[in-house]
Formats: structure tokens, C-alpha cells, sequence
């Protein structure tokens, strides 16, 4: 199975190409944008899928499955990384994955060689924070669940000895360490699953609820 990762939800939006055989998850091909170019327009996303399909020497009718990080992190982003994979759905049928950036993150941590109990720290705005904590042993395993936490709560697990990781973690806390969530993890993440979506059901992790102002009902301007 050939499977292309869109993960879009940090500053660097990336894309890869991860063949699985007999179980075991290689990486034929990756493209990412440049730090902090997460906004960029979604004409220049699909350049990046095709740059990762050029450098893994396969085209698109050659993917079985598309795996979308789906957050929480850039919003935009998030969006973005659905629309495509919903829309090359329609016009292809191809399988799809859903998968947390968290799980993502930590899966790249462990793979940088970070060891122990971590927190993964990603901006939720409005002076807030998404955390969840992981324990990086021979494998990944989830020790917290994702949460929305404050400044101070985050700081609570500074005092605790706790190793913060996340990919902007040093505009708050400088002894943290910098780890992105790349479409490779992402891509050897989904490599051992099989719970497929059906398009309607990717859906951003977001954990605040959705709020909307209604309009006011238009004017209506008597005549003169």
C-alpha cells in the first residue's frame, strides 16, 4: 500500500510518500514548505504533494491511501489538508485516514531520539495551550489526554521535571525542544492502521466548542 501524508497543521506544512510491504513502513518521497509559511496559498500545497510524488518516481494514480493530520494546531492549515483529501476522494475514491498531530508529534519525537516522560505543547490562541503528555520508551505511549491548559499549568510541568516538545515551544519556554509534526511520521503512523474514514467524517480536533455571530436580517431601504 502506497499512502501519501498531508500534515499541515504547524508552521511547516509537509508531504510524504511511505510505501508499506509485509508490514514494515518505508519512506519513498517528502516536500515541505519553509518555516512559518503555513498560510501559503492552497495552489501552493498541491505543489508540494507533487513534489512528493516526483521525488518518491510515482504518480498520483499510484495511491492507495491518503493520511491527514488532523490537528489541533493551525486551523487554516488543518482546513486545508481536509478539502484536498475530500476532494481527491471524490474524484478518485481513495482511501482515507484521519489522524491526531499529537500522535504525530510524538511519534517524531521519538524518532529524533527524545526519551521519557514528555508534554507535547502546541498554541491554542487566546492564551491557552493544547497538552497532552507521552511516555517515549521502546514505543510511544499516551500518558495524558489532549486538553486545553493555561500558561501556568503548562509551567507546572516545567517544575515537575518535565520535557516540553512542540512546534513553537520556545516562544514560551526556551529550555523546550522544537519538533515538528512531519507528513513521514504521520505516513509510518498510519502505516499500521486500517479504521478508514468515509470523506465527511475528517473532521479538525478542536477542542473548544464552535461558536457563530448570525448575521442581523438585511435592511430594508424605503424607496424613495
Amino acid at each position: 500500500m502506497r499512502i501519501l501524508a498531508i500534515e499541515f497543521s504547524s508552521p511547516v506544512r509537509s508531504v510524504a510518500v511511505v510505501e508499506v510491504t509485509a508490514g514494515a513502513a518505508s519512506v519513498l518521497g517528502t516536500a515541505q514548505s519553509a518555516f512559518g509559511d503555513a498560510d501559503r496559498r492552497s495552489s501552493d500545497s498541491l505543489d508540494l504533494v507533487d513534489a512528493a510524488l516526483r521525488a518518491a518516481r510515482i504518480d498520483r494514480a499510484q495511491v492507495d491511501c491518503l493520511a491527514v493530520g488532523l490537528g489541533p494546531g493551525s486551523y487554516a492549515g488543518i482546513r486545508g489538508a481536509i478539502s484536498l483529501a475530500q476532494g481527491w476522494h471524490l474524484a478518485s475514491g481513495v482511501r482515507l485516514l484521519g489522524i491526531s498531530s499529537v500522535e504525530c508529534l510524538a511519534r517524531q519525537a521519538h524518532t529524533e531520539g527524545v526519551t521519557g516522560r514528555i508534554q507535547i505543547v502546541i498554541d491554542a490562541q487566546r492564551q491557552e495551550f493544547y497538552l497532552a503528555g507521552y511516555d517515549l520508551g521502546e514505543e510511544c505511549r499516551a500518558s495524558e489526554p489532549l486538553c486545553l491548559a493555561s500558561l501556568d499549568q503548562v509551567r507546572q510541568r516545567v517544575g515537575a521535571g518535565m520535557t516540553l516538545v512542540g512546534p513553537e515551544i520556545t516562544r514560551w519556554f526556551p529550555e523546550g525542544r522544537v519538533i515538528l509534526p512531519l507528513a513521514a511520521a504521520l505516513g509510518c503512523e498510519a502505516a499500521g492502521r486500517s479504521a478508514f474514514l468515509r470523506a465527511e467524517q475528517l473532521e479538525p480536533v478542536y477542542l473548544r466548542e464552535t461558536q457563530f455571530v448570525k448575521a442581523p436580517p438585511p435592511r430594508v431601504l424605503p424607496l424613495a
